[in-house]
């Protein structure tokens, strides 16, 4: 869950509501105009919705975990045959 919201706010970190990522997501989601998301709303946003953040952090984790399996084995095996060589 960290990871989403690492990612989320790169380059914006102690100021995340400047993230355009994060002031879209607040947009489509809440219909406040991206443009007037600053520190007060963006904190006003987060604590209205938490349970459903949460709940999309927990859900987003989860499909990184299980859409990553594949690719992560394959970078280990070539990771594994660089090694013995």
């Amino acid at each position: 869950m960290l990871q989403l919201l690492w990612r989320a706010t790169r380059g914006y970190r102690l100021r995340p509501w400047a993230s355009p990522y994060l002031r879209w997501r607040v947009e489509t989601f809440e219909g406040t105009p991206a443009g007037a998301v600053g520190p007060r709303e963006f904190a006003q946003f987060l604590w209205r919705w938490r349970g459903r953040i949460w709940r999309y952090l927990r859900w987003a984790s989860a499909m990184r975990r299980f859409s990553w399996p594949q690719q992560r084995r394959a970078e280990r095996s070539k990771r594994q045959g660089d090694l013995l060589q």
